[in-house]
């Protein structure tokens, strides 16, 4: 059980990363001014949505854009909060990691959705590049719902009490 553990850790970790480096590179350019951007960036924006045809990105619908301020918002710093959480064993890892899977689920349902109910040529491949993090939200929600944290297994072994007495 410990391996399967570390494999769930490992693949919310590349997830936390890829989260914490995406929205604020390329995501954050559909909200804020371009010249605030290095040429790099805007490059690889332009080859991406001209690559992939992303129309969520080209287009830029209004629910698709308050999910980019929501990300930028929330699932950006959760995401650097659960790198640094889940990398240094901290007690509120399992919280945050929790509200960073339930807020990715619901976004990136609501963007496939959009995506395989629309007639656009490049909808179904943006669709099977965009469904894998649904999917690495729900795993977040499972961790954070089911992993103990170590100081939660020490007092439940030692009895509630045992943590009052110890401040006493």
């Amino acid at each position: 059980m410990a391996v399967l553990g570390k494999v769930v850790d490992g693949i919310l970790l590349l997830t936390f990363v890829s989260m914490s480096v995406v929205p604020a590179c390329l995501d954050a350019q559909v909200l804020l001014p371009k010249a605030l951007f290095p040429d790099v960036l805007g490059r690889v924006y332009s080859w991406y949505t001209t690559t992939y045809q992303d129309y969520l990105l080209l287009d830029e619908p209004h629910f698709f854009m308050a999910l980019m301020k929501l990300e930028l918002v929330l699932v950006l710093p959760l995401a650097i909060l659960n790198t640094y959480g889940l990398l240094t064993s901290k007690p509120w890892f399992n919280t945050t990691c929790l509200i960073f899977g339930s807020a990715l689920v619901t976004s990136t349902t609501a963007m496939v959705g959009d995506m395989l109910g629309s007639d656009k040529p490049s909808a179904g491949k943006l669709a099977s590049m965009y469904s894998p993090f649904i999917g690495f939200g729900f795993l977040a929600i499972l961790r954070g719902l089911l992993s103990e944290s170590p100081n939660a297994s020490k007092t439940m072994a030692n009895g509630p009490t045992s943590a009052l007495k110890k401040k006493a």
